[in-house]
């Protein structure tokens, strides 16, 4: 049985993830790519459907560990009885090939080790056949798939597992390297383990040391920064959601969703996450990742995309994985490829309006393919459809749908306005105007004080946090401060914040899931943007004591057993950490630039 979720920490090389739990066992590990089959998948099941187990044979070992500072590589500390010793585990930053080393360091006496190998491609399904080359290291190979593993620990195969036993000194250090390749090439050749480590300790440090200040919360948007630097997919500039599929958003229930792709409404958020904190590559590279994507025809955009900007995201079930602590199904692939969702029209206008307010170079065709979003935008944007929350009960006239069409047009004027480039700016300002006035009249409700989440509903939603933020009406507005009211005293769970009521809204799923971490985030930045300051620290640091132990955040939090849920790591939630330490700290606020109200420069 997999562990907690907030017991795994993250590995990465910039192309692909792996979890590993406080245990020494990798539970989940996908090669080559973050979308690419898992062969490690007991993180969904059991160890029968993949593991490779790193431990003491001591039980009553005591178990620490820590990410070294400013880095991804991380070290767990076993303290026996009879010694002590630490595993350090990284992935170097992607090369010819994509590594996993694990070194165990004697610190003190001598400890009793094992190592467990189940490998179990397509998904825990397949078993490998197994041979051992002349250099003595094992090859793994099944289908297209090659895995080679390389150790001066003798290992022996039992029972179709790799196992071995083997004792560590003081002062004496042994590597375990496990090296993907595609199985009609010859065998990878082996790394120098130590020398991989010097290289992947300069990397971070070296790419971290560009942060900028986030006050008494450096250290904590560093740790952030360097976990979506790690969701990166570093050939494109695309950024997961998360490594990871089908972890739930309530245990033992059925959402359970595939977040291995990148999804467009996560776009300004993280340009000004990437911007605000000094990485005005990766900004560029995430805006020109977005660019190709949306790029063709207007009517076919479509709210998320693979890592290369692929659009066929085909939703299959996997029969054979019982699912995480039994929360079925384990989903590949995500349906909400194909829905119609009107607010990532906005987003991708916001991000590019955004990225030229902070200087970031962009394409000289992309204004073309932002007029013929627009284009299209004017006769869809009164249409219902699934939402920013990708419901699966039918198309409704989404609130936050309509403000971020609302958006669209807005930032298509500045865009005139402030750099000259040419359009219907007229004619925009009237769709704007049209769009407003829709959205106030037909979306708040004088009864509750709010913005609803759609027009004609009483429910509530959390994305209606963000429209001081987006600039549709000033946080000083009595519209907005009643809104912020409401969602407090209907839609907050032990002080933090749920999406919205799962048993009075319709999204075509049974009720209950936790709070969402980035409308907790969204609430800090609301409070301090009608002058509630101190609640809206207070709030935050609430936040940061949900991460685990190395710093981690997933989508969800359960008030209930206090546990992590969700896909995890959770790219937006560590986005909306960043973008709220700045609001907080900086004098140019993440929150103020997207508003209009302020601009970064850079």
């Amino acid at each position: 049985m997999s562990l907690k979720i907030e017991d795994y920490a993250l590995l990465g090389d910039c192309e692909t993830a792996a979890l590993v739990g406080r245990d020494g066992s990798i539970d989940w590990l996908c090669l080559p790519r973050f979308d690419s089959s898992a062969c490690f998948a007991a993180l969904l099941g059991g160890r029968e459907h993949g593991r490779w187990l790193i431990t003491t044979t001591d039980q009553a070992a005591r178990i620490s560990r820590h990410y070294r500072d400013d880095t991804l590589i991380l070290e767990t500390d076993f303290e026996t009885a009879d010694g002590a010793v630490t595993l350090v585990d990284f992935m170097p930053p992607r090369g010819k090939t994509s590594d996993v080393v694990r070194m165990i360091v004697g610190r003190r006496g001598r400890v009793a080790m094992h190592t467990e190998l189940i490998l179990r491609f397509d998904y825990g399904s397949l078993v490998p056949w197994v041979t051992r080359m002349e250099d003595g290291g094992l090859r793994a190979i099944s289908g297209p798939d090659m895995v080679v593993v390389r150790t001066p620990v003798r290992l022996r195969g039992k029972d179709f597992t790799t196992i071995g036993e083997f004792t560590v000194s003081a002062g004496q250090t042994v590597p375990f390297v496990l090296t993907y390749s595609a199985s009609h090439l010859s065998p990878p050749g082996p790394i120098d383990a130590q020398k991989a480590l010097v290289d992947s300790e300069t990397f971070w440090r070296h790419w971290i040391s560009r942060c900028t200040s986030a006050g008494e919360w450096s250290a904590d948007v560093r740790r952030s920064l360097i976990t979506l630097k790690a969701l990166t997919y570093r050939p494109t500039g695309g950024i997961v959601a998360a490594p990871t599929t089908s972890l739930p958003e309530q245990l033992g229930g059925p959402r359970n969703w595939d977040y291995r792709f990148c999804w467009l409404r996560d776009a300004t958020f993280t340009l000004l996450a990437l911007m605000n904190s000094g990485y005005y590559e990766e900004a560029r590279s995430w805006q020109a990742w977005l660019l190709r994507a949306v790029a063709g025809e207007p009517s076919q955009v479509q709210i998320m995309y693979g890592l290369l900007g692929e659009r066929r995201l085909i939703e299959w079930e996997v029969p054979w994985l019982p699912g995480y602590e039994g929360s079925k199904p384990v989903r590949i692939g995500n349906a909400a490829a194909t829905q119609l969702q009107l607010d990532v029209f906005g987003e991708v206008m916001d991000a590019f309006c955004q990225g030229r307010n902070g200087k970031v170079a962009v394409e000289e065709h992309a204004w073309a393919v932002q007029r013929a979003l627009l284009d299209h935008l004017g006769t869809v944007w009164d249409q219902p459809d699934e939402g920013i929350w990708e419901v699966r009960s039918g198309r409704q006239q989404f609130t936050y749908s309509k403000m971020m069409a609302w958006v669209a047009f807005d930032r298509a004027i500045k865009g005139a306005e402030d750099f000259g480039l040419e359009g219907p700016v007229e004619h925009w300002r009237a769709l704007r105007g049209t769009i407003h006035e829709e959205i106030c009249s037909h979306a708040f409700d004088p009864k509750i004080g709010a913005f609803v989440q759609s027009y004609g509903s009483k429910n509530l939603d959390a994305s209606l946090l963000l429209i001081p933020a987006v600039g549709f009406l000033p946080p000083d507005d009595p519209r907005v401060r009643s809104t912020i009211a409401a969602i407090e005293q209907h839609l907050l769970a032990d002080g933090l914040v749920r999406r919205y009521d799962t048993a009075d809204t319709r999204d075509g799923l049974p009720p209950g899931e936790g709070v969402f971490l980035a409308c907790s985030f969204w609430l800090v930045d609301s409070l301090l943007a009608i002058g509630r300051h101190e609640e809206a620290q207070q709030l935050f640091e609430r936040l940061l004591a949900l991460r685990n132990d190395v710093g981690l955040l997933s989508e969800e939090y359960d008030p209930q057993t206090k546990r992590l849920i969700g896909n995890f790591p959770q790219a937006l939630s560590h986005i909306a950490l960043v973008n709220t330490a700045h609001n907080l700290t900086r004098l140019e606020k993440p929150v103020r630039q997207r508003s209009g109200r302020e601009v970064a420069s850079g």
